[in-house]
């Protein structure tokens, strides 16, 4: 029976955590997870979705602020005598006395096919960079981020509508095979251990709301991935000067490409072709964008046709 502790924060490792709890021949004995963090319009702490699975199944629950320095919840995990600590989107580096606590393997689901997109937005990273698949890596965890060698990989290719909020899902659902396929190696000491190629890296830096916000003066097929790479997280928008004022508009996929030979002159991306459609204008000659959808600030979503009529073409 293999004694796994869970490090984990993002609910793409929910359905992971899930399998666990009831996977043959494993006994869960802990989670990490992140502290409890302010959310909703109250602004009320708020646990997460680890957490809360977890306590329903009776398991111990630990959440410090600073992993490294908590000695109370390190001497509590040496405690526990793990086979395996298994992580996925915890949001702390693990320090190396962690990583030498279980008997077999400190392991790491990584949401891209290592080492292509190492780093905290691998989702975003692939979509955004066109790659025409992405995946999940099952890794060795060392010191350096992301950099340990890699046991098995579950590719996915990449269709052109994707978003990141559907790659999410897609690849939160490969965790619990690749754990199927990987705990039974790292339990008879058969897992391979494949280097990763540093020549290879590429790096998917945190994203915050301001990474977001669209420069309409990028090539056309550059701003349709990043909308659809930034949805639902960190979202994107835009600035738009109306009658009634400035608007920040969120924008919102699916794209549709439109011809952006404008009926009057205009210096504002938002503006209308020869065909009557109001699109946004893009850095690629002759190229437009109109957004399934567009939601000023504190307003539902909206058609950007709507968005015009009522903010624009206001008299």
């Amino acid at each position: 029976m293999l004694r796994i502790v869970y490090f984990g924060t993002g609910e793409i490792g929910l359905p992971s955590l899930r399998w666990l709890l009831t996977a043959p021949g494993v006994r869960m004995v802990g989670v990490v997870t992140q502290p409890d963090r302010p959310a909703g319009r109250h602004l009320a702490a708020q646990p997460p979705a680890v957490k809360v699975l977890a306590q329903k199944h009776g398991l111990p629950v630990f959440q410090p602020e600073n992993l490294r320095k908590d000695e109370e919840v390190l001497s509590a995990l040496e405690a526990l005598q793990s086979d395996i600590f298994v992580v996925m989107a915890y949001g702390q580096l693990l320090p190396r006395r962690v990583l030498q606590m279980p008997r077999l393997a400190c392991v790491n689901l990584h949401a891209s096919l290592l080492p292509r997109h190492r780093g905290a937005s691998p989702i975003q990273s692939a979509i955004l960079a066109g790659d025409a698949e992405s995946g999940l890596s099952l890794m060795h965890v060392t010191a350096r981020l992301d950099a340990g060698d890699v046991i098995l990989t579950s590719p996915l290719p990449l269709s052109n509508e994707e978003t990141g909020g559907s790659l999410h899902d897609r690849l939160a659902d490969l965790g619990p095979g690749l754990l199927e396929r990987g705990l039974p190696l790292l339990a008879d000491g058969s897992a391979p251990r494949i280097p990763q190629d540093e020549a290879q890296v590429t790096i998917a830096t945190k994203l915050d709301r301001q990474d977001g916000l669209l420069d309409w003066s990028q090539p056309s097929d550059f701003l349709e991935r990043k909308i659809r790479a930034y949805d639902p997280w960190p979202g994107t928008n835009t600035p738009v000067e109306t009658p009634r004022g400035p608007q920040r508009l969120k924008v919102f996929p699916p794209l549709t490409f439109v011809s952006s030979e404008p009926a009057e002159p205009s210096a504002s991306p938002l503006q209308r072709n020869v065909a009557g459609e109001w699109h946004f204008r893009t850095g690629t000659p002759g190229v437009g964008i109109v957004p399934a959808k567009v939601q000023p600030e504190g307003k539902r979503p909206m058609t950007l046709a709507e968005f015009v009529r009522g903010y624009v073409t206001v008299s």
